[in-house]
């Protein structure tokens, strides 16, 4: 049985495949992340929609991983560190209107056109709809809306996770916070950057 090491708690579009491609480059992967769920989505989608129905099988779910950040996981906070009570969290943010314009932009517009979805994406749509909603962002939110939704969440995440456990990050901080936190070395690359808008709609269609 695999310990999870690292849980990532910040949703998306707030640098989680940036922390994902640092957690792999630190020794502490394979780490999860959507694409993960999309790239096996025969086995995934199911557990994850039983999660979202309250049966959760967190050992299924992460199997062979070490670390999870992104949604779906950002959505289990506090079933994943009752699950995993010696793991270390760390909560990706950025300013909430940024993320809104972001998230605004990419996973919201995606989720509002699910009812075009091919039928072999139908069951992902379905889920990864029910957990944006589940964290607090159904359907049809306003920018300001999502603005509070975005830092309701923050500040649940901060009152739910032991202050010692938890690094409330930015990815443009880069290394020195993440790798003091989980007591690694500061690798010589430079942090990862990646997962723009553009490259968001290049991964989705396919194109990367």
């Amino acid at each position: 049985m695999m310990t999870m090491h690292v849980i990532g708690a910040g949703i998306g579009r707030t640098g989680t495949y940036s922390l994902k491609l640092a957690l792999n480059q630190l020794g502490l992967g394979p780490c999860h992340h959507m694409e993960e769920v999309l790239h096996n989505m025969a086995v995934q989608v199911p557990l994850w929609t039983a999660a979202l129905e309250g049966r959760p099988d967190w050992q299924a779910i992460y199997h062979g991983y070490s670390s999870t950040v992104d949604w779906p996981t950002a959505c289990f906070f506090r079933e994943l560190h009752a699950a995993y009570p010696t793991a270390k969290f760390v909560l990706t943010h950025r300013s909430p209107e940024s993320w809104a314009d972001s998230f605004g932009e990419t996973i919201y517009k995606l989720m509002a056109g699910r009812d075009q979805a091919p039928p072999e994406m139908k069951a992902w749509f379905e889920m990864a709809a029910g957990v944006a909603a589940k964290t607090g962002f159904p359907d049809g939110l306003s920018r300001d809306a999502l603005i509070e939704a975005f830092v309701a969440h923050n500040e649940a995440v901060k009152r739910a996770i032991p202050a010692d456990q938890l690094l409330v990050f930015q990815v443009k901080e880069g290394w020195e916070p993440l790798c003091e936190f989980l007591g690694k070395p500061v690798p010589s690359d430079p942090f990862p950057r990646t997962n723009d808008t553009a490259e968001f709609w290049d991964r989705v269609t396919g194109k990367i």
